[in-house]
């Protein structure tokens, strides 16, 4: 006998519920983190803006490192802000406060690094002894909290005052908005330092050099086909030649050039298509080409020559010098390369 699947049960009207419940929840938590967000923003263009600019000018000029330090959630913020840092070109690393206590006061060095600590509440008991330490040998002290009035606040030489926008926690117990606030402003050193240096892509490639991201630093030079490899026909050339061409170098396409060896058009398979009904092989590219078709400079980072394979839904692009064809790169390139 043939088995009759059972139709699927309606979903309870419960579970409805329970899922507009969930949902809302969610929806308040990242209101709620984007209102104190907002006031951060808020506070950058008040009394935030003058310790901002005094604090990247204090880490522009050390010549040592920027150690970040903290302890719980502002530690492990503490961590993420410290890898940020060092990856946009400040040096930086963490130093955990309770381990600070126990030998680690010795990564900080006195002549040349700056601390920044992360207290929200500004009375953390691990941070005694950095905050002393960073007080007899004279050590820029950084400091991020909400109360500017507290024992970090007061001792500090640059205090970040934050906002002391509500958790998203119901009970106003969990770190959520304050950590997310944090995030956020060291994100803005991080960003503001590599801005005022000039750290370019390049420079980042060299902290970065593995994975989809280093391969996305790579320059479309790098990765472009060149010499006789590059599918190109002069204007004139009769198109039963030129399908030989493009079979041939297996691009899907064809360059047009003129006389001067400039690129003036480009042939893909949908020129072909539009083109089967005119007898085809009796024209000459000229007739077939699109003209000025979009191409890339061999100084393009090859992500932005996915930016463009993509936006323009098409799968290469001819690289281009003073009007002049010098390469190819094709989408199975930046697949090869892991850039898609």
């Amino acid at each position: 006998m043939e088995h009759v699947p059972t139709p699927a049960s309606p979903k309870p009207e419960t579970d409805r519920r329970n899922t507009v419940d969930i949902v809302e929840s969610a929806l308040r938590t990242i209101e709620t983190e984007a209102d104190g967000l907002a006031q951060l923003s808020a506070a950058l263009q008040n009394g935030l803006s003058e310790p901002f600019a005094e604090a990247i000018d204090i880490v522009r000029n050390i010549p040592g490192r920027l150690i970040v330090t903290g302890v719980g959630k502002s530690g492990h913020i503490g961590t993420k802000i410290a890898a940020t840092l060092a990856s946009t070109g400040t040096p930086s690393f963490f130093v955990h406060a309770t381990e600070a206590s126990h030998g680690d006061l010795g990564m900080i060095a006195p002549n040349g690094d700056a601390i920044l600590a992360l207290s929200w509440s500004g009375e953390t008991q691990e941070l005694a002894s950095i905050i002393t330490y960073s007080r007899r040998f004279r050590v820029p002290l950084l400091a991020m909290t909400s109360n500017k009035r507290s024992a970090l606040g007061r001792a500090a030489d640059v205090v970040f005052e934050l906002p002391n926008a509500t958790e998203a926690c119901p009970h106003g117990l969990a770190p959520t908005t304050s950590t997310m606030i944090q995030m956020a402003l060291g994100d803005a050193l991080a960003i503001a330092l590599l801005e005022s240096r000039g750290f370019t892509a390049q420079d980042f490639k060299v902290f970065h050099p593995g994975g989809r991201l280093g391969a996305s630093l790579n320059f479309v030079r790098d990765l472009m086909h060149t010499g006789d490899r590059v599918p190109l026909a002069e204007q004139g050339t009769r198109m039963s030649d030129a399908i030989v061409l493009i079979s041939r170098k297996g691009f899907g396409c064809l360059g047009v050039t003129d006389g001067n060896g400039h690129l003036i058009g480009m042939i893909t398979d949908g020129d072909l298509r539009r083109n089967l009904s005119n007898n085809l092989i009796e024209l000459t590219v000229e007739q077939v080409m699109t003209r000025s078709p979009k191409t890339a400079s061999p100084d393009w980072l090859v992500s932005a020559a996915l930016e463009t394979l993509n936006t323009l839904s098409i799968t290469a692009l001819y690289v281009v010098e003073d009007g002049e064809p010098v390469g190819i790169i094709h989408m199975h390139d930046l697949l090869r390369a892991g850039v898609a």
